[in-house]
């Protein structure tokens, strides 16, 4: 009996150490393999981000943090207009014709939604050499949104403006501007740049001329490459643009389309959301 404890001993010792070196090679093995799945899985979410806004885009949790656009670093006094376009169009034509008058294209962004009620509209834009951009389609805070619901938002007020106009929109601005990680993320794999603004005219608010006037010419951030936002329908703004336009030209500025100031490829982003080339 003691010479079988004494066998018995080392025997279990041995077991022990075996089942120890076991585990933790299988630790090992299996650590690597979620590494490998990882960056296979990371690359191709990230080549997916460039593929056509009528695809199916691949979704994910966002891989880093995402900001969207909030002004353009450049040593051009360039700036851009845009108007969000989720209400009626009486002041539309009024607005075309003062930029028109001033030679100044802007980025009209448009719900899907609008863009069923005021068809002639968005052909007036577009006919006019404006730009038309992506406001998503019901005009939803998309950071409350599953990703697949974000991308239908994105995407039926893409293939709504694409079937009246022909025009492959790229630049996506949420509504509210309510923005998160993942609906940049979720925009960029549609193929959209996402676009907020670091001068807001506030004339949703209804304040008066005057207040849409100072509120842009004062405003802190009012510089190269900054990107402006008004707003058709709002009460005031067909009444005050005439008179905004003729003080950038005079502070000399240029005006230029979203899709014309902001970069696509190699560039930065600070915590600003100001837009940085790379090289």
């Amino acid at each position: 009996m003691n010479l079988f404890k004494k066998l018995k001993s080392p025997l279990i010792t041995l077991s022990q150490e075996i089942n120890t070196t076991y585990m933790r090679t299988l630790s090992v093995v299996l650590l690597a393999a979620v590494c490998l799945y990882t960056s296979v899985y990371a690359k191709n979410q990230i080549s997916g981000t460039s593929a056509a806004p009528n695809a199916a885009p691949a979704l994910s949790t966002p891989l880093r943090n995402e900001l969207p656009i909030y002004s353009v670093e450049t040593d051009q006094p360039m700036i851009a207009l845009t108007f969000d376009a989720a209400w009626g169009d009486e002041d539309l034509a009024d607005i075309l014709a003062i930029l028109s008058a001033h030679q100044a294209k802007a980025t009209f962004f448009v719900s899907g939604d609008w863009v069923d009620k005021y068809p002639d509209a968005i052909q007036s834009i577009h006919a006019a050499g404006h730009e038309l951009a992506n406001h998503g389609t019901n005009h939803k805070h998309m950071p409350q949104l599953s990703e697949e619901a974000m991308m239908t938002e994105i995407m039926e007020c893409h293939q709504r403006v694409n079937a009246l106009t022909g025009v492959n929109m790229t630049a996506f601005r949420a509504p509210y501007s309510d923005w998160s990680d993942s609906v940049v993320a979720v925009a960029k794999r549609c193929g959209y740049s996402s676009i907020n603004q670091n001068v807001d005219s506030v004339d949703w608010k209804d304040y008066g001329v005057d207040s849409i006037i100072q509120t842009v010419m004062q405003d802190p951030d009012l510089g190269n490459g900054a990107i402006i936002l008004l707003h058709n329908g709002a009460t005031y703004t067909r009444d005050a643009l005439d008179e905004l336009l003729t003080q950038l030209e005079q502070a000399g500025y240029q005006f230029e389309t979203i899709s014309n100031l902001v970069y696509t490829t190699d560039y930065t982003i600070d915590h600003t959301g100001r837009q940085f080339p790379s090289t």
